[in-house]
């Protein structure tokens, strides 16, 4: 079967291959058709070796389709179901589960060293556990997740990642209130669904922040109020907070540098929410007192900071009663064949979201 791989870590193009075989099939596992693949910038991060992932490997995690086949003792699944692909599912089990905190699983990253694919020339792993730029993958059962027949493999593949995570910073770990403030640094796919959110929260202002024109003209389009350049975000605090700084920052980049700058405007007692995944050696400096004296919340927000379950359900229904916008985000669509063209687009900004079509 085809499949995408980088050879190694830090190569920028990916390698299109027929000889590619999906492993690991039996008890507990089901093999998937996959049909539809958006492209995460964490896929970028994980081929420049920001984010840890043993290669050589196929890279995607956003991904949706078919149900082939299923193992011994698969009992909620069977062939020909539809289903959404879950890159960090929840075992149920551990102590974060028993939290009710199952986005802190480590089940999902636990398969992450264990090899989804073999070619004749060794191992290939999946990114994330999973690998969905191929045509078949095997993950388990718990990755699979079944979704209702109307939605499209397009939309449900953007709900296994970016609209989940961006939705969730909004909805689910910031606590945002009606009539706040808001400001979201990065606007792709991911900061283009955390403006979704606050604006389904009733935030009075929302401002996109972004160097890339057309993205903060789509920005807009989502529910934005104003959007500006990084150089333009000071004269928008001022204008929009009278210098106090925004209820509410999302960080969706995921460098220290952003994250710095989302600190700096966010009001005294505000919140800062970190949403982009960054590098281990990209450190964030506060100093004691401002920490101390600032009273400003930091939030990370993995994967939604939520029930990863109930969100994809909580997405579904908004999106069926037109609270929030799926399709528009994919600004782009291309065949298995270009995918280092998908690469590219998201390289430039040029797209919000990528769909590579299986």
């Amino acid at each position: 079967m085809r499949a995408a791989v980088l050879h190694e870590i830090g190569q920028d193009k990916l390698e299109v291959l027929d000889d590619v075989e999906a492993v690991g099939f039996g008890p507990g596992r089901v093999r998937i058709r996959v049909r539809a693949t958006g492209l995460c910038h964490s896929d970028l991060s994980a081929m420049s070796g920001v984010l840890p992932q043993p290669a050589p490997f196929v890279p995607g995690h956003e991904g949706a389709g078919e149900i082939l086949e299923v193992g011994e003792g698969v009992r909620h699944l069977k062939a020909g179901d539809r289903v959404v692909v879950c890159w960090l599912p929840a075992c149920g089990s551990c102590p974060a589960c028993k939290r009710g905190q199952t986005e802190l699983c480590l089940a999902g990253f636990m398969n992450a060293g264990t090899p989804n694919f073999r070619r004749p020339g060794g191992d290939v792993f999946g990114f994330a556990g999973t690998g969905t730029f191929t045509e078949e993958v095997v993950v388990d059962a718990g990755c699979a997740v079944p979704i209702p027949d109307d939605v499209p493999f397009d939309i449900a593949a953007l709900i296994g990642c970016g609209v989940t995570t961006g939705l969730g910073a909004a909805l689910n770990t910031a606590d945002l209130e009606a009539g706040s403030s808001v400001a979201v640094i990065g606007c792709g796919g991911v900061g283009i669904s955390v403006i979704q959110g606050a604006r389904l929260q009733g935030a009075a202002e929302i401002v996109a922040v972004d160097p890339v024109p057309s993205r903060r003209e789509a920005a807009l389009r989502f529910g934005a109020t104003r959007a500006v350049s990084p150089d333009e975000l000071p004269d928008a605090k001022q204008q929009i907070t009278a210098g106090e700084g925004f209820d509410h920052v999302f960080e969706v980049v995921g460098k220290s540098a952003t994250a710095r700058t989302a600190y700096d405007n966010t009001r005294r007692g505000g919140t800062l929410v970190v949403v982009g995944a960054g590098a281990m050696d990209d450190f964030l400096q506060l100093n004691m007192f401002e920490l101390f004296f600032d009273e400003k919340r930091i939030l990370p927000s993995l994967y939604g900071g939520g029930d990863v379950l109930r969100s994809y359900e909580r997405t579904i229904a908004l999106w069926r009663a037109g609270r929030i916008d799926l399709a528009g985000l994919i600004t782009h669509r291309v065949p298995f064949a270009d995918v280092n063209e998908a690469l590219d687009q998201m390289r430039t900004g040029t797209a919000l979201r990528t769909c590579i079509e299986m």
